[in-house]
């Protein structure tokens, strides 16, 4: 499932499109186009889903259902459910950074005229009948929610039963066009010999469909808050840790329904994805628990989680052996590591952390990787590698000294001068005996901090990087491409093809 190869981890969103965001249109195409070009083989998106919270791509309002905001307006023109001067009213200025509010504002309004215009078809029936299990309660939350003024579950009036008909029709289309465009994606994707990894965030956004239909799977107040709270202790990301608020799952009632729902939850993943990312994988061991009004991650404690059980149940159920790939990156112990090679899940490293004081920091030089490894630059959640690079200040995880006896070392392990370190560190990655390795777009691109993805432990102003048009050119395609023939990793030419 890991043969030798490489690729790009770029979120959709991330695509340049004159309509503010990026999405499954024609942009995306193009990045295809760069992929084969470059000898790449292996597209990484985060987590699709319709983001909720913080506009955060782990916080959505199901796991399941997709994001409204990736259709492709150009695409429903195509279908004839939007009109060119539709289109005109939608575009939006060309900007490096996405504007949620103003994008969601003005492609709602163009994708509900798109809603009204359609009538129906067979496809249309089936994609229901199909998806039946989550998503006439996704649809039916979606309206009651804006109903309610957008305000989470637990604040909706209790006497509220039935939602506006006709708001439920209008998200079960855009599940629809979102599936539909997705499925179209993906399969060119793999008829150009490219595979898509996804990604599973390991918990569910407490203000989702999923929990407002299902609380009995989570451990909630009877207000329907929750009554702990999932983060992880201080780490080199944050020094008062990561208080994320998702509620924690009651494992118990999980367990008894034979883990159900998580069979369910990979079975559609599995259906968008070639591969997937399961985020946060030491948590299924043992999770980190915050009481619920806490306002950092320090005062938690660790709990013992489901462990191989899960992972048996869904093996089992899907009869397949799972195309995962763990996220196990922080403090990892060796009942992680156990279950990770038990079901044969290669983890990550991170080459980025490499030269510095991390505790994993040995791992993730090259010369101690294992074969079965997926190797990254950097990913969303730290800076860009120029980011990283040019800091030179102090945070609250590492001193100004720290910084600058990292950088001595970087440039003596990796026969460096500097002057490039973004292509530096990918070529090393190129050279490495790691199956898998895979690089952010924006270090491909040499961008600072300003491009950074995520900051972990922060509110405001993540997720918001995308590409400018024309920005992925022929010389860099044609440098990547030298790495890929040179190291065995191009399409076609690597040990494993």
């Amino acid at each position: 499932m890991f043969p030798r190869s490489s690729g790009i981890l770029l979120h959709p969103t991330s695509l340049a499109s004159p309509f503010g965001i990026g999405d499954l249109g024609p942009a995306a195409y193009e990045f295809l186009d760069f992929l084969e070009a470059a000898g790449q083989s292996l597209w990484q998106v985060l987590p699709l889903g319709p983001t909720g919270y913080g506009d955060s791509p782990y916080q959505c309002f199901s796991a399941f259902g997709g994001n409204p905001l990736l259709i492709s307006l150009d695409r429903l023109h195509e279908q004839g459910l939007l009109s060119a001067s539709d289109l005109d009213d939608a575009r939006l200025p060309c900007a490096a950074n996405v504007d949620f509010p103003l994008v969601i504002r003005e492609k709602a309004a163009a994708l509900r005229r798109a809603a009204t215009a359609f009538h129906g078809s067979p496809a249309f029936d089936a994609f229901q009948d199909r998806n039946r299990r989550w998503l006439a309660d996704f649809a039916r939350f979606m309206a009651f929610k804006e109903q309610f003024g957008m305000v989470a579950w637990p604040y909706w009036r209790t006497s509220a039963t039935h939602p506006d008909a006709e708001q439920v029709r209008v998200h079960t289309f855009l599940q629809f066009e979102f599936f539909e465009q997705w499925s179209a994606l993906k399969r060119e994707a793999n008829a150009r010999g490219i595979r898509v990894m996804g990604d599973i965030p390991i918990y569910a956004a407490g203000d989702s469909s999923d929990v407002w239909a299902r609380p009995s799977l989570w451990k909630l107040r009877e207000d329907g808050h929750p009554a702990l709270m999932a983060g992880v202790p201080p780490d080199y990301f944050s020094a008062t840790g990561q208080l994320w608020g998702n509620p924690i799952y009651d494992w118990g009632e999980h367990a008894a329904s034979g883990y159900a729902w998580w069979i369910e939850r990979f079975r559609s993943t599995f259906e968008l994805f070639d591969l997937v990312r399961v985020d946060h994988f030491r948590g299924f061991q043992a999770y980190f628990q915050v009481p619920f009004g806490e306002t950092t991650a320090v005062n938690g404690e660790w709990v013992e989680g489901p462990g191989a059980a899960l992972f048996d149940a869904v093996q089992t159920a899907l009869n397949r052996r799972l195309p995962v790939v763990a996220e196990n990156l922080g403090v990892i112990t060796p009942e992680v590591e156990a279950i990770r090679n038990r079901f044969g899940f290669p983890g990550m490293a991170i080459l980025q952390f490499a030269f510095g004081k991390d505790a994993q920091a040995p791992d993730f030089k090259p010369h101690n990787y294992p074969r079965e490894v997926v190797a990254y630059t950097g990913t969303h959640d730290n800076d860009t590698v120029m980011g990283w690079w040019n800091s030179e200040g102090g945070d609250s995880t590492r001193t100004a000294e720290d910084i600058r006896q990292e950088k001595a070392f970087a440039l003596a392990y990796l026969g460096a001068d500097g002057s490039e370190m973004n292509w530096s560190l990918i070529r090393a990655l190129m050279a490495s005996v790691a199956d898998t390795v895979v690089f952010p777009v924006q270090d491909l691109l040499g961008l600072g901090k300003q491009a950074r993805m995520n900051t972990p432990a922060t509110l405001g102003g993540n997720w918001k990087y995308r590409m400018l048009p024309g920005q992925l050119n022929g010389a860099i395609a044609e440098r990547l491409r030298g790495f890929a023939d040179c190291y065995d990793r191009a399409k076609g030419r690597n040990r494993d093809a």
